[in-house]
């Protein structure tokens, strides 16, 4: 079992950044891969990044080339570093891994608004 605890969202104007983490539990984590999902009000869950155990790393279009995700496996946390932040980028923001079954954190709320 895993249990993720995310931190570092917040309130934000437009073209600032912030860096959510997310803290696992369990000796495992360097060999999971890690995902971040956010879900924006009246919307679906969606899908932002992952990265691999190997340290590959995937995002979704409409966040490419402003955030970047990482990993710190000593810490056994997942960063996501965003940058450029839009009001669309407002949501709660999930982390998540899927190791006999799908965990999640409770999420961080991020807001960009002026």
């Amino acid at each position: 079992q895993v249990q993720l605890v995310e931190s570092g969202g917040g309130l934000v104007q437009p073209g600032e950044s912030l860096r959510l983490s997310c803290a696992a539990s369990g000796s495992i984590f360097s060999s999971l891969a890690m995902g971040w999902y956010r879900q924006a009000p009246g919307r679906e869950r969606e899908w932002v990044a992952t990265i691999t155990s190997g340290g590959r790393h995937y995002y979704a279009d409409s966040v490419k080339g402003r955030f970047t995700i990482s990993r710190d496996n000593a810490k056994s946390t997942v960063y996501l570093q965003m940058n450029s932040l839009t009001p669309e980028d407002t949501a709660v923001y999930y982390c998540n891994t899927n190791i006999g079954g799908s965990y999640w954190g409770q999420g961080t709320q991020v807001t960009v608004s002026s």
